[in-house]
């Protein structure tokens, strides 16, 4: 049964993180949208971030995942968005937490600093996990602007 729909994008620095992560989503049945970028050369982690953030603000993606080499670029750019909460992840823990506390719906990476491995558990914690609501929802709901 397919799951979910992901979105996923990344600059020159996650390139190749991308490319496993979306072949394992694939073969867990997710359905999987990548915004890009199509290769290692240099390019500018917005044009990549603001895609995947639009389309989880449009309700055309259930989750978003985002990767570039410090995982802060993507993370700052997506959080532009109205209705995203883009989480900086660097373990298991912090995925699970930015889920259960945070209702987070795009995962950003920095691929520089953690394994593939990592990374590809994060993403599975990321997506499996649950919002617990309750009191976190109370202060999930204090977080917009406007």
């Amino acid at each position: 049964m397919e799951k979910e729909t992901v979105f996923i994008g990344s600059d020159h620095a996650g390139f190749e993180y991308k490319e496993a992560i979306k072949k394992m989503l694939a073969e867990a049945g997710y359905r999987v949208e990548d915004v890009g970028t199509h290769s290692s050369e240099s390019v500018d982690y917005p044009d990549y971030a603001h895609p995947v953030a639009q389309a989880v603000e449009e309700g055309k993606a259930h989750r978003g995942i985002l990767i570039c080499g410090s995982g802060n670029g993507v993370c700052i750019t997506a959080n532009k968005h109205a209705k995203v909460r883009a989480a900086l992840c660097w373990n298991e823990e912090i995925a699970r937490l930015a889920r259960q506390h945070n209702d987070a719906n795009v995962i950003c990476l920095p691929a520089r600093f953690v394994s593939l491995e990592e990374a590809k558990a994060m993403v599975k914690t990321f997506l499996t996990t649950g919002f617990e609501g309750g009191r976190h929802e109370r202060r999930v709901n204090k977080i917009a602007c406007a």
